[in-house]
């Protein structure tokens, strides 16, 4: 859990993450027009709420934290903008995977 310079903290299994900033070519050394370029899945984890609130009251932990970089889905999460900056709110179970 941790609150954020924005004044942002998630609540429950939910997590703040902002978007990586993706290649501008590729592979091959071509670069990337803005108008082509897709939304990185990839991110930052800015803060996350205490955890998951089982049926029977008890709170689960996050195995993510504030720092990890992390893979999601496509369309995952809400996106914020918050003191100018594109931020992504999703629950923990949208993520994919964390870079090691």
């Amino acid at each position: 859990m941790a609150k954020t310079e924005l004044g942002v903290r998630p609540l429950h299994d939910r997590i703040l993450v902002r978007r990586m900033a993706e290649e501008e070519k590729t592979a091959g050394g071509l670069f990337i027009p803005d108008t082509a370029k897709e939304k990185p899945q990839k991110g930052e984890i800015v803060a996350t709420g205490k955890g998951r609130i089982t049926e029977d009251g008890k709170t689960l932990p996050l195995e993510v934290r504030a720092g990890d970089k992390v893979l999601f889905g496509k369309y995952a999460g809400t996106e914020l903008k918050l003191d100018g900056q594109e931020y992504l709110m999703m629950r923990e179970e949208d993520i994919l995977g964390v870079f090691n």
